[in-house]
């Protein structure tokens, strides 16, 4: 996947990376076109959290560098993750 991804492209690659634990996301309200990532659980509990500028969800290999980071937090938090891997 090289081309640029438009966010709900993003956003949907995100919410499966979390599973089964639910992503949700959204728009910066500062006009900035940063999305804010967050993973919450089945208690709607946040259990982890980014901030992702548009140069990052737009890129895919950025986009999964970060998924791969937040995911190595989750699971040293004791988040049992689905496997997961980028889309091609």
């Amino acid at each position: 996947m090289n081309a640029p991804l438009r966010v709900n492209e993003a956003l949907l690659i995100a919410d499966h990376a979390f599973e089964p634990f639910q992503c949700v996301a959204w728009d910066s309200p500062n006009g900035t076109g940063e999305l804010s990532l967050t993973v919450i659980d089945r208690t709607s509990t946040r259990i982890g959290s980014k901030q992702v500028p548009s140069s990052t969800y737009s890129d895919p290999a950025q986009l999964a560098s970060l998924i791969e980071e937040m995911r190595a937090e989750l699971k040293k938090q004791g988040c049992a993750l689905q496997p997961w891997s980028m889309p091609a």
